[in-house]
């Protein structure tokens, strides 16, 4: 793990703990670590707004009650910080065995401190979509007549 250096004005370790130890309870705290204009991305979702991001994260404990996030790595470049992570939750329609991602993200900062922008970069094909009985046989019949070719 890359330590990030002194002398940046941000800090991801308060965003990093934070998304380690969220709950639905602990959501009432994001504003600490994320700036009220925040931006939100990943394969199912692109708002903005700290209202929005709020609802997102809510949703998300609405369908996976016991997600977990684990991050792995950072690196710093700039006003911006790139984490790798693991996820892990149960998922209904996945059937009983867990679900297990592993992604990226890009953080932003803004001049305060907090982050202003937190984009998710997962394959949500092979890590979701593959897992899904009607639509994860179609994908895994068209990659095969694509490979093929």
């Amino acid at each position: 793990m890359i330590d990030e250096p002194a002398s940046r004005p941000f800090s991801a370790d308060a965003y990093v703990a934070f998304y380690e130890n969220l709950t639905p309870e602990t959501l009432q705290d994001l504003a600490k670590v994320a700036h009220e204009d925040i931006r939100f991305k990943d394969p199912f979702n692109d708002v903005i707004g700290i209202k929005s991001y709020r609802i997102v994260l809510a949703d998300m404990f609405r369908a996976t009650p016991d997600i977990s996030f684990e991050v792995l790595h950072r690196a710093y470049d700039q006003d911006v910080c790139f984490l790798r992570w693991n996820c892990q939750a149960t998922v209904k329609v996945l059937g009983k065995s867990p679900w297990k991602v592993q992604g990226m993200s890009e953080l932003r900062f803004a001049s305060d401190g907090r982050v202003i922008a937190h984009l998710d970069y997962w394959d949500a094909s092979s890590q979701f979509y593959n897992r899904l009985p009607v639509v994860g046989w179609l994908i895994r019949l068209i990659r095969r007549r694509v490979a093929a070719h």
